[in-house]
């Protein structure tokens, strides 16, 4: 798959304000500061598509990008940081939960790890969550240029006893923004998808 054209569509606060379903989507989702953006800006081949930022928490809205007018990539509000209220980010669960198993359009998630770190709780609780979705999923670890080879297939290792935990059994995606490690798999994978539907 290649990425000739990508449009910012709209953000949207609430699933009532998301576009009505005309393209499938491919959603994105994380830990805050897993670095999303940076991975939607490495696969797109933007420097600023979507908004980097050292401040977790700075998706509270769900993005929508027009790819090769075909396509909606989505990323989906970053979850698990701290200055927000319990209340506010049990309304956010909630609706992305409602998001990722009942979105009709949606055919394939890619759940993002930190490679440098063991999946958390939450990242466990997508896990589990995403076993109710009909889209294919995808296990994306980020940020894998800042380890070594050994601490790449460690991690990797760590990440496959997490999912076997959690009965997923899911291709996992070694990734780096920086050096666009895994860019091309991404794209073959997400393309293989959509060409099945």
């Amino acid at each position: 798959m290649q990425i000739r054209h990508v449009t910012f569509v709209k953000s949207a606060e609430t699933l009532g304000q998301i576009p009505t379903p005309a393209l499938p989507e491919v959603a994105f989702i994380g830990r805050s500061n897993v670095g999303k953006s940076a991975l939607l800006n490495m696969l797109c081949q933007r420097k600023s598509l979507a908004r980097t930022s050292t401040t977790p928490g700075k998706t509270q809205t769900f993005n929508f990008y027009e790819v090769n007018r075909q396509i909606y990539f989505v990323d989906i509000p970053g979850y698990g940081y701290a200055k927000v209220s319990k209340k506010i980010r049990s309304q956010w669960r909630r609706r992305i939960a409602d998001y990722l198993i009942h979105r009709e359009p949606l055919k394939a998630v890619l759940h993002l790890v930190d490679s440098r770190h063991p999946p958390s709780e939450l990242d466990k609780e997508v896990m589990l969550m995403l076993r109710d979705s009909d889209a294919q999923r995808f296990l994306v670890l980020t940020k894998a240029d800042k380890l070594s080879g050994n601490k790449i297939t460690q991690s990797l290792n760590i990440v496959k006893q997490v999912m076997k935990a959690c009965g997923e059994e899911i291709p996992i995606i070694v990734t780096s923004a920086h050096n666009k490690m895994g860019q091309q798999e991404l794209l073959n994978r997400i393309e293989t998808v959509l060409s099945t539907q």
